[in-house]
């Protein structure tokens, strides 16, 4: 099994980038911020436009550590890889399916199951845990519409539907989002996603737990050979991770919603973390960020037993675990690609 590695996030504004030896160098006007040994680290997350060096960016490349830029609000940029390791055939295979609906949609199809499975075991698990708190006859109901979804979703023979009952079943998940939310009321509700801009603090969390995922997810791709920006139910659109963004389609609400509720439950993050902007659009601070990075660190080194494997490993290695069943299925190896189903 892989080794779970750190992520440096460097989010400092106008930092730059640079190699000192086998060390990745942090300045910022010539100063020297930090300086962190690179045999450590798996990925590097820059917020913002300064850069990193070519020197660092080649050495990166050459052992398999990715680089990935946005913007301090958490907009991707761009991401430096190094040349792809996995086998030909592999990625031919995955090309191939791609552009055959009937094939991508049989693998799109479980994407979707683990999604809205996931989706019914946290209303299940919230009525279980609050059933003071919440309304537990509603969320029974969406959880049974979940359940009819679900059987839809086993049945659908094209992306269409499929694309259909999988915008069905997020309506009927996030009628009961704000229900969740348990603490900080006044200042945390959720009435529906906005996301360009994120309109509000739950929007905002949201969206920057859904870029990191999106980034630990198209690392995970490319580290066991498949290519993250061809995908099977994302249609490709240049600088998308298409592969990415359908891969973590099942792990959006059990990772990054969950993690988001805990913070806001938890009163880890208050209403002064956020700043709205004259167009409406409302941002972390520089230092809820960097607390949320730190969060978001921590709960990678929770162990959780994988459904399918039955092994224990930490949350961080999800992504890469199921990567690789993925790319195993494409191989023949596996007769169907086994979606994560948590309970």
């Amino acid at each position: 099994m892989r080794k779970l590695l750190n992520t440096l996030y460097v989010t400092q504004p106008d930092t730059y980038l640079a190699l000192d030896g086998d060390n990745v160098l942090l300045l910022k006007d010539d100063e020297k911020l930090g300086r962190l040994p690179l045999h450590n680290l798996e990925s590097i997350v820059s917020f913002g436009y300064t850069g990193a060096s070519p020197a660092l960016m080649g050495y990166c490349a050459d052992r398999n550590i990715s680089i990935t830029f946005l913007t301090q609000s958490g907009r991707f940029l761009a991401r430096v890889i190094g040349e792809s390791r996995g086998n030909v055939i592999l990625r031919k295979t995955q090309y191939r399916i791609s552009d055959n609906e009937e094939e991508a949609t049989k693998i799109a199809r479980n994407f979707i199951t683990g999604k809205v499975y996931n989706h019914k075991w946290i209303l299940e698990r919230m009525t279980r845990d609050y059933p003071l708190r919440v309304d537990v006859e509603q969320f029974k109901s969406v959880s049974s519409q979940l359940s009819d979804i679900l059987r839809e979703v086993r049945n659908s023979n094209n992306l269409e539907s499929l694309r259909g009952w999988e915008g069905q079943a997020a309506v009927h998940y996030n009628r009961v989002f704000d229900q969740m939310i348990l603490q900080q009321k006044e200042n945390f509700s959720f009435q529906g996603r906005s996301r360009r801009p994120p309109k509000d603090n739950v929007n905002a969390m949201l969206s920057f737990a859904y870029t990191l995922l999106a980034n630990d997810t198209a690392a995970a791709l490319e580290t066991v050979g498949l290519d993250a920006y061809v995908g099977f139910m994302h249609q490709d659109r240049p600088g998308r991770a298409s592969l990415a963004l359908d891969l973590m389609e099942e792990l959006r609400g059990i990772y990054a919603d969950r993690f988001v509720l805990s913070l806001i439950n938890r009163k880890e993050v208050t209403s002064s973390d956020f700043v709205t902007k004259e167009n409406g659009a409302v941002l972390m601070t520089d230092e809820a960020r960097k607390m949320f990075l730190k969060a978001w660190q921590t709960k990678k080194q929770e162990s959780i037993t994988h459904p399918y494997l039955g092994e224990k490993i930490p949350w961080g290695l999800v992504p890469y675990v199921q990567s690789l069943l993925l790319a195993r299925f494409l191989r023949g190896d596996l007769d169907e690609y086994p979606p994560f189903l948590w309970k």
